[in-house]
C-alpha cells in the first residue's frame, strides 16, 4: 500500500495531468483561432475534420515533419536548451494545483492533485519565474538582433509585473493564513466567501499581471510581429518552435488555474455553504474547477481579439506607477482590516 501511495498513484497522476495539459493546449489553439475568426465574422479552420476539429492534429504533424534549422552563428547548446527551460517550469507548476477534492477508485480514495505542500503558492511563484531565463537565452543564443530585443523586453516585462502579482499572493495569504493551495480553497469554504469578492483589487491586478507574464495581448511586446518579426523565437522552427508554443499556452492554463484556486474557490461549487443548493454537488469537483478555469482562458482569447498592443513605455508605466502602488496599498488595507477584526 505504501508503494501505491508514494510512487504508483503519483506517477499515474503525473501522466494524466501532462496528457490532459497537452491535449488542452492543442484544442486551446484551435479555440483561439475560432474566437479570432468569430470576432472578425469568419469561420476559422473548417477543412480538417468536421468544423475543423482535427486541425490541431494536422498542426502537430506539420511541426513534427518540418525541418529544424539551427542558425550557423548560434550558440547551439544554449539555442537547443532554451525552449526546454521555458517549457519545463510551465509543466511542473501543475504539481501543486488541486483540480478537485478526491475520487473513489477501486475501493480507495484518491486525491485530485499530485502533491499538497505547505508552501505550494511559493513553489508556483518560484517556478513560474524561471521560464523567463529560457526566453532570454533563446534571444541571446540566436545571435540575431530581433530575438535579442525580444528577450530583453521579456526580462524587463517579467520583473515589472512579477512584483505586483506576488504582492496579490500576500493579500490572499493574509486572508487564508496558508501557503498551501488546498488550504487556500478550504479557507474560502470556511470563511463562506470566494476571495475574488473579498479581494477584487487583488484579482484585477493578478489578471493584468498574468496577461503580461504570459506575453499575451495587449502585452505581447516580446514577440511583437510588426516590430520584431516573432521576437525571441524568430530563428526557431520545427519542434523547438513547438516547445515555445506549448509553453505559452501551458502557462496560460497555469495562471488561469491559480486564479481559480486563489480567487474563485477552486473546486468549490457556487455558494458551497448553502444547503438549498446541495443539488449542485452532483457535478464533480473537477468539473467546477475546469469550468472556472475555462472562463479565464476564454478571457485571454477574447482580449487578444479585442485590445490593441500597448507601447513599451505604457507597459512599464502601468506596471511600476499603477499596479505596484495599488498592490502595496491593498496589502496594507487587508492587513489593517484583519488586525481590526481580530
Amino acid at each position: 500500500m505504501d508503494m501505491l501511495d508514494t510512487l504508483i498513484y503519483p506517477l499515474i497522476k503525473i501522466v494524466f495531468v501532462l496528457t490532459g495539459v497537452l491535449v488542452t493546449v492543442m484544442y486551446l489553439v484551435l479555440l483561439e483561432r475560432k474566437v479570432q475568426a468569430w470576432v472578425q465574422v469568419r469561420l476559422g479552420p473548417m477543412r480538417v475534420g468536421p468544423h475543423g476539429v482535427l486541425q490541431p492534429l494536422a498542426d502537430v504533424l506539420k511541426l513534427f515533419v518540418k525541418e529544424d534549422i539551427t542558425p550557423v552563428r548560434a550558440d547551439k547548446w544554449v539555442y537547443t536548451a532554451a525552449p526546454i527551460i521555458v517549457l519545463v517550469p510551465a509543466l511542473i507548476a501543475f504539481a501543486v494545483i488541486p483540480f478537485g477534492t478526491h475520487v473513489h477508485l477501486f475501493g480507495r480514495t484518491i486525491s485530485l492533485y499530485i502533491a499538497d505542500i505547505n508552501v505550494g503558492l511559493l513553489y508556483i511563484a518560484s517556478v513560474a519565474s524561471i521560464g523567463v531565463y529560457g526566453i532570454i537565452l533563446a534571444g541571446w543564443s540566436s545571435n540575431s538582433k530581433y530575438p535579442l530585443l525580444g528577450g530583453l523586453r521579456s526580462s524587463a516585462q517579467l520583473i515589472s509585473y512579477e512584483l505586483a502579482v506576488t504582492m496579490t499572493f500576500v493579500a490572499v495569504i493574509l486572508l487564508s493564513g496558508s501557503l498551501s493551495m488546498v488550504g487556500i480553497v478550504d479557507a474560502q469554504y470556511n470563511k463562506h466567501v470566494w476571495f475574488g469578492f473579498a479581494q477584487p483589487l487583488a484579482l484585477a491586478i493578478y489578471f493584468i499581471g498574468a496577461l503580461a507574464e504570459t506575453n499575451r495581448a495587449p502585452f505581447d511586446l516580446p514577440e511583437a510581429e510588426q516590430e520584431l518579426v516573432a521576437g525571441f523565437h524568430t530563428e526557431y522552427s520545427g519542434m523547438r518552435f513547438a516547445l515555445f508554443f506549448l509553453a505559452e499556452y501551458a502557462n496560460m492554463i497555469v495562471v488561469s488555474s491559480v486564479a481559480t484556486t486563489l480567487f474563485f474557490g477552486g473546486w468549490l461549487r457556487p455558494f458551497p455553504n448553502v444547503a438549498a443548493l446541495r443539488v449542485l454537488d452532483l457535478v464533480p469537483s473537477w468539473a467546477w474547477f475546469s469550468l472556472k478555469t475555462f472562463v479565464f482562458l476564454y478571457l485571454f482569447l477574447w482580449i487578444r481579439a479585442t485590445l490593441p498592443r500597448y507601447r513599451y513605455d505604457q507597459l512599464m508605466r502601468l506596471g511600476w506607477k499603477l499596479l505596484i502602488p495599488l498592490a502595496i496599498a491593498n496589502i496594507i488595507l487587508t492587513a489593517a482590516v484583519k488586525v481590526m477584526l481580530g
